[in-house]
Protein backbone atom coordinates (compact mmCIF):
# COMPACT_ATOMS: atom_id res chain seq x y z
CA UNK A 1 0.00 0.00 0.00
CA UNK A 2 1.27 3.57 -0.85
CA UNK A 3 1.93 6.20 1.54
CA UNK A 4 -0.42 8.55 -0.39
CA UNK A 5 -3.59 5.61 0.04
CA UNK A 6 -1.85 5.43 3.96
CA UNK A 7 -2.82 8.95 3.88
CA UNK A 8 -6.04 9.31 2.94
CA UNK A 9 -7.55 6.55 4.78
CA UNK A 10 -5.65 7.24 7.92
CA UNK A 11 -8.43 9.55 9.44
CA UNK A 12 -10.40 6.42 9.60
CA UNK A 13 -7.86 4.61 11.49
CA UNK A 14 -8.85 6.29 15.30
CA UNK A 15 -12.37 5.46 14.23
CA UNK A 16 -12.36 1.93 13.87
CA UNK A 17 -9.74 1.76 16.89
CA UNK A 18 -12.02 3.44 19.35
CA UNK A 19 -14.83 0.83 18.05
CA UNK A 20 -12.53 -2.26 18.90
CA UNK A 21 -12.38 -0.58 22.61
CA UNK A 22 -15.49 -0.07 23.18
CA UNK A 23 -16.40 -3.97 21.61
CA UNK A 24 -13.93 -5.14 24.52
CA UNK A 25 -15.24 -2.66 27.07
CA UNK A 26 -18.96 -4.19 26.12
CA UNK A 27 -17.78 -7.50 26.65
CA UNK A 28 -16.12 -7.02 29.58
CA UNK A 29 -19.51 -5.84 31.16
CA UNK A 30 -21.54 -8.90 30.18
CA UNK A 31 -23.03 -7.04 26.98
CA UNK A 32 -24.00 -8.10 23.36
CA UNK A 33 -21.66 -5.44 20.99
CA UNK A 34 -23.83 -6.44 18.12
CA UNK A 35 -26.72 -5.49 19.87
CA UNK A 36 -25.22 -2.50 21.25
CA UNK A 37 -24.93 -1.53 18.15
CA UNK A 38 -27.95 -2.15 16.43
CA UNK A 39 -29.28 -0.12 19.04
CA UNK A 40 -27.30 2.35 18.05
CA UNK A 41 -27.90 2.32 14.64
CA UNK A 42 -31.91 1.91 15.55
CA UNK A 43 -31.66 5.34 17.41
CA UNK A 44 -30.58 7.65 14.44
CA UNK A 45 -31.37 5.93 11.67
CA UNK A 46 -33.98 2.97 12.36
CA UNK A 47 -37.23 5.02 11.16
CA UNK A 48 -38.40 8.21 9.72
CA UNK A 49 -38.30 10.05 12.84
CA UNK A 50 -35.03 9.00 14.33
CA UNK A 51 -33.17 9.68 11.12
CA UNK A 52 -35.22 13.22 10.45
CA UNK A 53 -33.33 13.46 14.05
CA UNK A 54 -30.19 12.83 13.48
CA UNK A 55 -30.33 15.08 10.52
CA UNK A 56 -31.49 18.03 12.25
CA UNK A 57 -28.96 17.88 14.11
CA UNK A 58 -26.21 16.95 11.89
CA UNK A 59 -27.24 19.98 9.95
CA UNK A 60 -25.65 23.09 12.41
CA UNK A 61 -23.11 20.62 13.30
CA UNK A 62 -21.51 20.40 9.75
CA UNK A 63 -22.11 24.76 9.32
CA UNK A 64 -20.33 25.43 12.41
CA UNK A 65 -17.25 22.49 10.92
CA UNK A 66 -16.85 23.99 7.93
CA UNK A 67 -16.41 27.20 9.27
CA UNK A 68 -13.74 25.60 11.55
CA UNK A 69 -12.32 24.25 8.19
CA UNK A 70 -11.36 27.78 7.30
CA UNK A 71 -9.80 29.18 10.98
CA UNK A 72 -7.90 25.59 11.76
CA UNK A 73 -6.27 25.55 7.93
CA UNK A 74 -5.57 29.07 8.69
CA UNK A 75 -3.61 27.70 12.05
CA UNK A 76 -6.36 29.75 14.38
CA UNK A 77 -8.06 28.46 17.07
CA UNK A 78 -11.38 29.67 17.27
CA UNK A 79 -12.68 28.07 20.26
CA UNK A 80 -15.58 31.05 19.93
CA UNK A 81 -17.71 29.44 17.84
CA UNK A 82 -19.98 28.41 20.29
CA UNK A 83 -20.16 32.31 21.05
CA UNK A 84 -20.49 33.19 17.37
CA UNK A 85 -23.36 30.49 16.76
CA UNK A 86 -24.96 32.39 19.42
CA UNK A 87 -24.94 35.26 18.22
CA UNK A 88 -26.47 34.18 15.46
CA UNK A 89 -29.46 32.76 16.88
CA UNK A 90 -29.41 36.09 18.72
CA UNK A 91 -29.33 38.15 14.95
CA UNK A 92 -32.40 35.59 13.45
CA UNK A 93 -34.53 36.10 16.77
CA UNK A 94 -34.26 39.60 16.71
CA UNK A 95 -35.57 39.65 12.99
CA UNK A 96 -38.42 37.34 14.29
CA UNK A 97 -39.48 39.63 17.13
CA UNK A 98 -38.91 42.67 15.92
CA UNK A 99 -39.76 42.37 12.08
CA UNK A 100 -41.80 39.43 11.56
CA UNK A 101 -44.27 39.27 14.69
CA UNK A 102 -44.86 42.84 14.55
CA UNK A 103 -45.44 43.24 10.77
CA UNK A 104 -47.46 39.64 9.67
CA UNK A 105 -48.39 40.61 6.24
CA UNK A 106 -44.46 40.11 5.15
CA UNK A 107 -44.01 37.17 3.47
CA UNK A 108 -41.77 34.35 4.72
CA UNK A 109 -39.62 34.54 1.49
CA UNK A 110 -38.55 37.71 2.43
CA UNK A 111 -38.38 37.34 6.80
CA UNK A 112 -36.23 33.95 6.27
CA UNK A 113 -33.57 35.35 3.96
CA UNK A 114 -33.35 38.48 6.12
CA UNK A 115 -33.03 36.41 9.24
CA UNK A 116 -30.00 34.18 7.66
CA UNK A 117 -28.27 37.16 6.68
CA UNK A 118 -28.62 38.88 10.15
CA UNK A 119 -27.50 35.77 11.76
CA UNK A 120 -24.49 35.72 9.54
CA UNK A 121 -23.50 39.24 9.73
CA UNK A 122 -23.81 38.57 13.72
CA UNK A 123 -21.94 35.51 13.93
CA UNK A 124 -19.48 37.62 11.70
CA UNK A 125 -18.59 40.07 13.54
CA UNK A 126 -18.65 38.60 17.25
CA UNK A 127 -15.84 36.45 15.38
CA UNK A 128 -14.18 39.59 13.96
CA UNK A 129 -13.91 40.75 18.05
CA UNK A 130 -12.02 37.98 18.84
CA UNK A 131 -9.78 38.75 16.02
CA UNK A 132 -8.95 42.11 16.70
CA UNK A 133 -8.15 40.98 20.02
CA UNK A 134 -5.60 38.91 18.98
CA UNK A 135 -4.20 41.00 16.20
CA UNK A 136 -4.50 44.15 17.72
CA UNK A 137 -4.60 43.22 21.84
CA UNK A 138 -1.99 40.41 21.47
CA UNK A 139 -4.97 38.33 22.99
CA UNK A 140 -4.51 34.72 22.00
CA UNK A 141 -8.04 33.86 20.40
CA UNK A 142 -8.56 30.45 22.94
CA UNK A 143 -9.04 33.29 25.72
CA UNK A 144 -10.83 35.88 23.71
CA UNK A 145 -13.30 32.68 22.33
CA UNK A 146 -14.13 31.96 25.92
CA UNK A 147 -14.78 34.82 27.40
CA UNK A 148 -17.13 35.89 24.30
CA UNK A 149 -18.72 32.51 24.59
CA UNK A 150 -19.15 33.55 28.27
CA UNK A 151 -20.31 36.84 26.85
CA UNK A 152 -22.99 35.64 24.28
CA UNK A 153 -24.33 33.18 27.16
CA UNK A 154 -25.21 36.14 29.53
CA UNK A 155 -26.80 38.08 26.17
CA UNK A 156 -29.30 35.34 25.83
CA UNK A 157 -30.24 35.28 29.37
CA UNK A 158 -30.69 38.83 29.72
CA UNK A 159 -32.80 38.97 26.62
CA UNK A 160 -35.34 35.70 27.23
CA UNK A 161 -35.87 37.17 30.49
CA UNK A 162 -35.54 40.81 30.25
CA UNK A 163 -36.77 42.95 27.03
CA UNK A 164 -38.08 39.76 24.89
CA UNK A 165 -39.42 37.90 28.15
CA UNK A 166 -42.79 36.48 27.36
CA UNK A 167 -46.23 38.01 28.21
CA UNK A 168 -46.44 36.02 31.65
CA UNK A 169 -43.08 37.40 32.81
CA UNK A 170 -39.57 36.72 32.56
CA UNK A 171 -38.32 33.34 32.30
CA UNK A 172 -35.02 31.28 31.38
CA UNK A 173 -37.13 28.84 29.79
CA UNK A 174 -37.11 30.95 26.44
CA UNK A 175 -39.06 33.58 24.51
CA UNK A 176 -42.32 33.79 22.93
CA UNK A 177 -42.90 31.72 19.93
CA UNK A 178 -41.67 32.81 16.45
CA UNK A 179 -44.40 33.48 13.72
CA UNK A 180 -45.08 30.38 11.19
CA UNK A 181 -43.34 32.74 8.39
CA UNK A 182 -40.06 33.43 10.01
CA UNK A 183 -39.26 29.92 10.70
CA UNK A 184 -37.45 27.32 8.35
CA UNK A 185 -39.84 25.25 6.32
CA UNK A 186 -39.75 21.63 7.64
CA UNK A 187 -40.73 18.20 6.82
CA UNK A 188 -43.20 16.95 8.04
CA UNK A 189 -43.47 17.51 12.14
CA UNK A 190 -39.76 16.87 12.47
CA UNK A 191 -37.46 18.91 12.82
CA UNK A 192 -35.30 18.71 10.02
CA UNK A 193 -35.64 21.60 7.40
CA UNK A 194 -34.09 20.41 3.54
CA UNK A 195 -33.29 23.94 2.73
CA UNK A 196 -30.93 24.29 5.42
CA UNK A 197 -29.26 20.93 4.60
CA UNK A 198 -29.13 22.35 1.15
CA UNK A 199 -27.54 25.42 2.57
CA UNK A 200 -24.73 23.54 4.96
CA UNK A 201 -23.79 21.50 1.82
CA UNK A 202 -23.28 24.58 -0.56
CA UNK A 203 -21.35 26.21 2.43
CA UNK A 204 -19.13 23.25 2.45
CA UNK A 205 -18.56 22.83 -1.28
CA UNK A 206 -17.31 26.63 -1.45
CA UNK A 207 -15.50 26.24 1.08
CA UNK A 208 -13.68 23.27 0.28
CA UNK A 209 -13.49 24.65 -3.76
CA UNK A 210 -11.62 28.10 -1.91
CA UNK A 211 -9.23 26.38 0.30
CA UNK A 212 -7.96 23.44 -2.01
CA UNK A 213 -7.82 25.60 -5.34
CA UNK A 214 -7.89 29.29 -5.10
CA UNK A 215 -5.45 32.04 -4.11
CA UNK A 216 -6.70 33.17 -0.79
CA UNK A 217 -6.99 29.09 0.49
CA UNK A 218 -3.33 28.63 -0.56
CA UNK A 219 -2.19 32.06 1.76
CA UNK A 220 -4.56 30.50 4.77
CA UNK A 221 -2.10 27.54 4.19
CA UNK A 222 0.71 29.01 4.56
CA UNK A 223 -0.15 31.24 7.40
CA UNK A 224 -1.66 28.00 9.27
CA UNK A 225 1.75 26.00 8.16
CA UNK A 226 4.64 28.79 9.01
CA UNK A 227 3.46 32.56 9.77
CA UNK A 228 7.07 33.81 9.54
CA UNK A 229 7.28 32.58 5.67
CA UNK A 230 3.97 33.80 4.92
CA UNK A 231 4.74 37.13 6.16
CA UNK A 232 8.45 37.08 3.90
CA UNK A 233 5.93 35.84 1.29
CA UNK A 234 3.68 38.86 1.02
CA UNK A 235 0.58 37.31 2.82
CA UNK A 236 -0.99 40.05 5.03
CA UNK A 237 -1.60 37.64 8.23
CA UNK A 238 -3.30 40.30 10.26
CA UNK A 239 -5.64 40.51 7.12
CA UNK A 240 -6.10 37.13 6.27
CA UNK A 241 -6.82 35.94 9.98
CA UNK A 242 -9.62 38.92 10.75
CA UNK A 243 -10.97 36.96 7.30
CA UNK A 244 -10.64 33.70 8.26
CA UNK A 245 -12.42 34.19 11.61
CA UNK A 246 -15.38 36.07 10.18
CA UNK A 247 -15.62 33.41 7.55
CA UNK A 248 -16.36 30.85 9.99
CA UNK A 249 -18.24 32.97 12.38
CA UNK A 250 -20.67 33.57 9.42
CA UNK A 251 -21.21 30.12 8.96
CA UNK A 252 -21.68 29.51 12.63
CA UNK A 253 -24.39 32.53 12.97
CA UNK A 254 -26.09 30.64 10.18
CA UNK A 255 -25.97 27.29 12.02
CA UNK A 256 -27.45 29.03 15.19
CA UNK A 257 -30.28 30.79 12.63
CA UNK A 258 -31.08 26.82 11.95
CA UNK A 259 -31.07 25.84 15.18
CA UNK A 260 -33.19 28.72 16.56
CA UNK A 261 -35.55 28.80 13.74
CA UNK A 262 -35.72 24.79 12.56
CA UNK A 263 -34.95 22.42 16.15
CA UNK A 264 -36.43 25.27 18.07
CA UNK A 265 -39.15 28.14 17.37
CA UNK A 266 -38.01 30.51 19.91
CA UNK A 267 -34.61 31.91 21.71
CA UNK A 268 -33.99 30.13 24.65
CA UNK A 269 -31.31 29.11 27.21
CA UNK A 270 -28.60 27.21 25.83
CA UNK A 271 -29.82 27.67 22.33
CA UNK A 272 -26.40 26.52 20.87
CA UNK A 273 -26.61 23.13 22.73
CA UNK A 274 -22.68 22.21 22.68
CA UNK A 275 -22.90 22.18 18.78
CA UNK A 276 -19.52 24.78 18.59
CA UNK A 277 -17.31 22.68 20.79
CA UNK A 278 -18.31 19.52 19.14
CA UNK A 279 -17.93 20.80 15.83
CA UNK A 280 -14.12 21.06 16.85
CA UNK A 281 -13.77 17.51 17.66
CA UNK A 282 -15.47 16.70 14.59
CA UNK A 283 -12.54 19.13 12.27
CA UNK A 284 -9.78 17.59 14.42
CA UNK A 285 -10.79 13.71 13.94
CA UNK A 286 -11.34 14.72 10.22
CA UNK A 287 -7.76 16.36 9.91
CA UNK A 288 -9.23 19.44 8.39
CA UNK A 289 -10.37 17.61 5.19
CA UNK A 290 -14.15 18.37 3.76
CA UNK A 291 -15.04 15.22 2.94
CA UNK A 292 -14.39 13.38 6.06
CA UNK A 293 -15.44 16.38 8.35
CA UNK A 294 -18.95 15.67 6.77
CA UNK A 295 -18.94 12.22 7.01
CA UNK A 296 -17.94 12.27 10.95
CA UNK A 297 -19.99 15.19 11.72
CA UNK A 298 -22.97 12.65 10.95
CA UNK A 299 -21.18 10.17 12.75
CA UNK A 300 -20.99 12.07 15.81
CA UNK A 301 -24.97 13.55 15.22
CA UNK A 302 -25.81 9.97 15.19
CA UNK A 303 -24.12 8.49 18.49
CA UNK A 304 -25.67 11.45 20.25
CA UNK A 305 -29.30 10.17 18.85
CA UNK A 306 -28.48 6.93 19.05
CA UNK A 307 -27.40 6.90 22.94
CA UNK A 308 -30.99 6.80 24.46
CA UNK A 309 -32.01 3.36 22.76
CA UNK A 310 -28.86 1.75 24.18
CA UNK A 311 -29.99 2.44 27.16
CA UNK A 312 -33.24 0.94 27.20
CA UNK A 313 -32.85 -1.85 24.87
CA UNK A 314 -29.05 -3.37 26.25
CA UNK A 315 -29.48 -1.57 29.98
CA UNK A 316 -26.30 0.10 29.50
CA UNK A 317 -26.84 4.11 30.23
CA UNK A 318 -27.15 6.31 27.36
CA UNK A 319 -23.39 7.60 28.07
CA UNK A 320 -22.07 5.58 26.70
CA UNK A 321 -22.20 7.46 23.29
CA UNK A 322 -20.13 10.34 25.17
CA UNK A 323 -17.46 7.17 25.99
CA UNK A 324 -16.95 6.60 22.49
CA UNK A 325 -16.71 10.02 21.74
CA UNK A 326 -14.17 10.81 24.47
CA UNK A 327 -12.25 8.05 22.92
CA UNK A 328 -12.38 9.32 19.69
CA UNK A 329 -10.88 12.32 21.15
CA UNK A 330 -7.90 10.40 23.11
CA UNK A 331 -6.93 8.72 19.80
CA UNK A 332 -7.06 11.03 17.15
CA UNK A 333 -4.76 13.01 20.11
CA UNK A 334 -2.33 10.15 19.74
CA UNK A 335 -2.87 9.29 16.32
CA UNK A 336 -3.90 11.98 14.11
CA UNK A 337 -0.56 12.79 12.96
CA UNK A 338 0.50 9.97 10.48
CA UNK A 339 3.99 11.10 9.74
CA UNK A 340 4.41 11.40 13.74
CA UNK A 341 3.52 7.80 14.72
CA UNK A 342 5.68 6.44 11.22
CA UNK A 343 8.58 8.66 11.77
CA UNK A 344 9.34 7.80 15.48
CA UNK A 345 9.20 3.83 14.25
CA UNK A 346 11.87 4.56 11.34
CA UNK A 347 13.93 6.58 14.30
CA UNK A 348 13.53 3.81 16.55
CA UNK A 349 15.20 1.38 13.48
CA UNK A 350 17.70 3.73 12.69
CA UNK A 351 19.18 4.28 15.82
CA UNK A 352 19.18 1.08 16.46
CA UNK A 353 21.09 0.06 13.27
CA UNK A 354 23.35 2.87 13.88
CA UNK A 355 23.91 1.45 17.65
CA UNK A 356 25.06 -2.29 15.78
Amino acid sequence: MSEQTIRRIWPSVPIVTALLFITLLLVAVGAKPLTAYQAFFDGSFGGTDQTLSTLAFWVPLLLCSTGLLVTFTAGLWNIGVEGQMIAGAIGSSAVSLLVAKPNPSIPGWVILPLSIIVAMLCGALWAALAAVLKTRGGIHEIFSGVALNNLAIIATNYLISGPWQPPEGGTFRGTVPFPEQALFPLLGTSRFSPLSLILALIALILVALALRGTFWGLKLKAQGKNLRSAFLLGVASEREAINAMMVCGALAGLAGSVRVLSWFDSLRQSISGGIGFLAILVVLLASIRPLWTLLIGLLFSALLNGGTFVHSRVQLHSSLSGLIQGTLVLLVLLLSDYTRVFRRKETVTEANTGHE
